[in-house]
C-alpha cells in the first residue's frame, strides 16, 4: 500500500499576499519568507499549503503524498503511464518525484504518520425514538464559539483531461484504490488501509489544474460556522452548507483569490480495508451533492487552462 495519505499542495501564484490573508482567515497558521508562504494546521509539524509568488497566474506546481515503498512506486509508475523525474529547482531531492500521464507533478514522501487527533466533543442529535439531550441547549450564543480551526488536510481534488487514465496511474502506479466514481467525469481514490473515503480526486477538464484542498473540522456545526465566516471575509464565491453523496461528508466550499476552492468538511466515510470495499459508479446527479444550495456556475471551471 504505497500511498498512505495527503500531505500538501503547492501552488504558484502572482502574489502571496492575498493568499496569506485568505488562508489565515481560514484558520491555518502561516510562515512567510518573501514570496514563499507556508500554511499548516495548528499543532502539526508540516505544511499543508505552500504558495510561491511571482507567477503570471495561479497554477498547480505539485501535490505531495505520504507513501512507503518508494522503490516499488519508482518501478511501477512508468508502466502505469507516469515518469520518474528529478526534483524541480528549489526543492529537495528527498523522496520520489513523478509526473502522471498528463504532466502533473507528484512528490512522494516517506514520513511517520501524524499523531492521532484528540477526540472532539460528540455531535449528538435528538431524533425520533432516541432523545439523548435533555434540559440543555445544543447551541451556544455565537460569541461562545472560537473561529474554525482546520485539524488536518484530508484530500486534494485536481483536474484531469482523462479521468480514467489518472485513476489507472494512481491505482497501478502509486498503489491507491478507486473508492467511487461518477461515470468518467469525476473519480475518488483512497489509500488501501485506514483511509478517508478519498485522498486524491479527479474532475474532468481540458488540462490539469488545482480544484480544492479539503480540511477536516470537528463537526457539521463548525463546517457551517467556519464557511459563513470565511465567506464574509473572502467576499467571493461559495458552495454550501451541504452534504455529499460520494463520501457522505458535510461540506462548505469558499473560493480562494484565484478561483479555486477551500473546503471545510466533517463526517467523511472511512475505508479501513480496501479489500472489503466495493466502488460504486454513481449517476451524474449524485456526483456532487445529496443536498445543498445550487452549484455555482464556475465550481468545476479550471482557471488554470492555458487559453484563459
Amino acid at each position: 500500500m504505497p500511498v498512505l495519505g495527503a500531505l500538501s499542495v503547492t501552488l504558484e501564484v502572482p502574489d502571496v499576499g492575498p493568499g496569506i490573508t485568505f488562508y489565515t482567515d481560514a484558520g491555518l497558521e502561516a510562515a512567510v519568507d518573501g514570496q514563499i508562504a507556508r500554511f499548516r494546521c495548528a499543532g502539526q509539524d508540516r505544511d499543508s499549503v505552500i504558495l510561491i509568488g511571482g507567477a503570471g497566474k495561479k497554477r498547480l506546481h505539485h501535490i505531495a503524498l505520504r507513501a512507503d515503498g518508494l522503490d516499488k512506486i519508482a518501478a511501477d509508475a512508468p508502466a502505469a503511464g507516469g515518469t520518474v523525474v528529478d526534483a524541480p529547482e528549489g526543492f529537495t531531492d528527498g523522496g520520489l518525484w513523478v509526473r502522471d500521464p498528463h504532466g502533473m507533478l507528484i512528490h512522494l514522501v516517506e514520513r511517520p504518520a501524524d499523531p492521532e487527533l484528540a477526540e472532539g466533543p460528540g455531535f449528538e442529535i435528538n431524533r425520533p425514538g432516541r432523545v439523548i439531550r435533555k434540559r440543555r441547549s445544543a447551541v451556544l450564543p455565537r460569541t461562545a464559539y472560537p473561529a474554525a480551526k482546520p485539524l488536518r488536510l484530508g484530500h486534494i481534488l485536481v483536474f484531469s483531461p482523462d479521468v480514467p487514465a489518472s485513476v489507472k496511474f494512481v491505482t497501478e502506479g502509486l498503489g491507491m484504490g478507486l473508492a467511487d466514481r461518477a461515470q468518467d467525469i469525476i473519480a475518488f481514490t483512497c489509500a488501501r488501509k485506514d483511509s478517508d473515503h478519498h485522498v486524491v480526486a479527479f474532475a474532468k477538464s481540458p488540462d490539469i489544474g488545482f480544484h480544492h484542498a479539503s480540511f477536516q473540522v470537528n463537526d457539521p456545526d463548525e463546517v457551517g460556522r467556519g464557511g459563513r465566516a470565511l465567506l464574509a471575509k473572502a467576499g467571493k464565491g461559495d458552495w454550501g452548507f451541504g452534504r455529499h453523496t460520494i463520501g457522505s461528508n458535510f461540506f462548505h466550499y469558499i473560493q480562494d483569490p484565484w478561483g479555486s476552492w477551500f473546503e471545510y468538511y466533517s463526517d467523511m466515510d472511512h475505508i479501513d480495508d480496501y479489500a472489503l470495499w466495493t466502488p460504486t459508479n454513481y449517476a451524474m446527479e449524485d456526483s456532487l451533492a445529496s443536498w445543498g444550495p445550487p452549484v455555482p456556475n464556475d465550481f468545476v471551471h479550471n482557471y488554470e487552462l492555458k487559453y484563459m
